[in-house]
C-alpha cells in the first residue's frame, strides 16, 4: 500500500464518538489489538476485532458498507493499517481516532475493563434499580442440604453449564427460561433459582421471571459460580440435566406474559412487509436473530436470520451487534424467547423488533449461519468466571469490578438504557 493511500485516512476525535452516540446514530467503534488488551481499558460501547482477524470477521459483523466505523488502538500502529484494509474491503466511511486510546483518557472519559462490558454494566443497573432478589451461596448450599424444595436453573450457555455446574442444577440458557420455568416448576411453592457464572446472566434471568409474572419465589445465586467458589463450595461437572419439553398449553400460558413484557419495553412487532421494508433501507445496518438455541436453529430457522442464544446476544450484544443504532430484528417460532429478549435489548437502548409471522407457511434453511470460525486462543482474554482453576484473587477482583460498574455508567453519560 502505498504512502499517498495511507495518507488519505481521516481522522475523529473523542468528542466526535461522543456526540453521534448521544445523538443516536450509527457507529462502530472497533478497537483492534487483541481481546486481552482491549479487556484492560477501552470505551463502552467499543467493540473488539483484531487487526489480523478484519478479513475473516467484519463483513459478518458489520454488513452495511457505508457504516461510520472508528478504529483505535494505543499507539501500536494497528489502527492505520486496519483502516486502510476496511477501505480496501469496500468499506466508505472509515475513520482512525486521532490519538488513540490516550486521547479518550485525557479527553476524561471513561475506559470499561473487562469484556461485554456495556452489557454487564446494564445488569447491574437492572438490580440497582428494580432489587431483584439473591441469596447468598451459604443460604443456596443450606436448601440443597435440608433438601428444600427449590429448582436451580443455570442460564448460561449448555457448555458452561457442562464443564461446571452448581449441585443439582439444570441447563436453562437464558431465553428459555420464561419458556420453560412453569414446567420446570409447576407447584408456586417451588423456590426458583437462577445462576451464572458471575452475576450478569443470573440477574437478568431472574429478572425476566419476575417480569414474566411467575408465581414462585424467585432468586439470583449471588455471584454465582465465582461465589460458591469463594465460598469454599464443590461445584459438579459434567452434568446434563436439561430443561423438558414443554407442551403447547405452556406455551401459549408463557407467550401472553412474554408478549407483556416486550410490549411494556416498548418493542414493536412487524410482519414480512416491514422486514423487507427494513431490508431496502440503505441507510440502516440490519442484523436479523433466530434466539433459540443451536440445535433447534440448525434443524430449520427462516432465511437469512443467524444465530445467538437469546441470553448470550444480550450478553455479547457488542459480539453480535457492534454496529450502536442500528435495527436489531429477532424471532423464534414460539415468539416466547423472541418476546424476552427483545424487551431487553429495548432497554439496552436497541431499535429492536420481533418478526411475528408464522412459521409453518415458510421453506426453512437448516444448518449453521455460517458465522466466522471461532478465534482460537491467540490474544484470548481470560475470564476470571471460566473453568474451574482460577485464582480466588482474580475472582473477588472480577466481582468488585462489576459493583463498581453502576457507578462508572453515571459518571460516563452515554449509556441511554432504561430499565422497566
Amino acid at each position: 500500500m502505498s504512502t499517498d493511500t495511507l495518507d488519505k485516512i481521516q481522522t475523529a476525535t473523542p468528542q466526535d464518538i461522543r456526540h453521534t452516540l448521544l445523538v443516536g446514530s450509527e457507529i462502530a467503534v472497533i478497537d483492534v489489538r487483541e481481546e486481552h488488551d482491549f479487556a484492560q481499558g477501552h470505551p463502552l460501547f467499543a467493540a473488539q476485532i483484531p487487526l489480523r482477524r478484519i478479513d475473516d470477521e467484519v463483513r459478518w459483523r458489520i454488513p452495511r458498507l457505508a457504516t461510520p466505523i472508528i478504529v483505535y488502538d494505543n499507539g501500536e500502529g494497528l489502527a492505520h493499517k486496519a483502516a486502510v484494509r476496511l477501505e480496501g474491503l469496500g468499506y466508505t466511511d472509515v475513520r482512525e481516532l486521532d490519538g488513540g486510546l490516550s486521547a479518550w483518557r485525557d479527553a476524561g472519559y471513561e475506559l470499561f475493563e473487562d469484556v461485554n462490558s456495556y452489557s454487564k454494566a446494564f445488569g447491574e443497573l437492572v438490580e440497582h434499580r428494580r432489587h431483584t432478589p439473591s441469596l447468598a451461596a451459604e443460604d443456596v448450599q443450606a436448601l440443597i442440604d435440608e433438601k428444600a424444595d427449590i429448582k436451580i436453573l443455570d442460564a448460561r450457555r449448555y457448555d458452561e453449564y457442562n464443564t461446571m455446574s452448581i449441585p443439582t442444577g439444570t441447563s436453562v440458557p437464558g431465553a428459555e427460561l420464561a419458556l420453560r420455568a412453569r414446567t420446570i416448576a409447576p407447584d408456586p411453592d417451588t423456590t426458583i433459582i437462577v445462576n451464572c457464572a458471575g452475576r450478569t446472566r443470573s440477574i437478568i434471568g431472574t429478572q425476566s421471571l419476575v417480569n414474566a409474572g411467575v408465581p414462585n419465589k424467585v432468586f439470583a445465586l449471588r455471584n454465582g459460580t465465582i461465589g460458591w467458589t469463594l465460598a469454599g463450595q464443590q461445584l459438579e461437572t459434567g452434568q446434563t440435566r436439561a430443561a423438558p419439553e414443554i407442551d403447547d398449553a405452556a406455551i401459549a400460558e408463557a407467550d401472553v406474559h412474554a408478549r407483556d413484557v416486550a410490549y411494556r419495553a416498548g418493542v414493536k412487532r412487524i410482519g414480512w412487509a416491514e422486514l423487507e421494508a427494513f431490508k431496502a433501507d440503505t441507510g440502516r445496518t440490519l442484523y436479523l436473530y433466530d434466539v433459540r438455541q443451536p440445535r433447534e436453529y440448525e434443524s430449520g430457522h427462516l432465511p437469512g436470520f443467524r444465530n445467538a442464544q437469546g441470553g448470550q446476544l444480550v450478553q455479547e450484544t457488542d459480539h453480535n451487534a457492534p454496529v450502536r443504532g442500528a435495527r436489531i430484528v429477532v424471532t423464534d417460532p414460539t415468539g416466547v424467547r423472541a418476546a424476552m429478549t427483545a424487551s431487553w435489548l429495548a432497554q439496552l437502548g436497541w431499535d429492536v423488533s420481533i418478526l411475528d409471522v408464522d412459521w409453518s407457511a415458510v421453506t426453512l434453511e437448516s444448518g449453521p449461519d455460517g458465522a466466522p470460525s471461532p478465534r482460537g486462543p491467540e490474544g484470548r482474554y481470560k475470564r476470571p468466571y471460566e473453568g474451574t482453576d482460577n485464582k480466588a484473587a482474580a475472582m473477588q477482583a472480577y466481582l468488585d469490578w462489576e459493583y463498581g460498574l453502576v457507578a462508572q455508567l453515571e459518571r460516563d453519560g452515554t449509556h441511554g438504557f432504561r430499565v422497566i
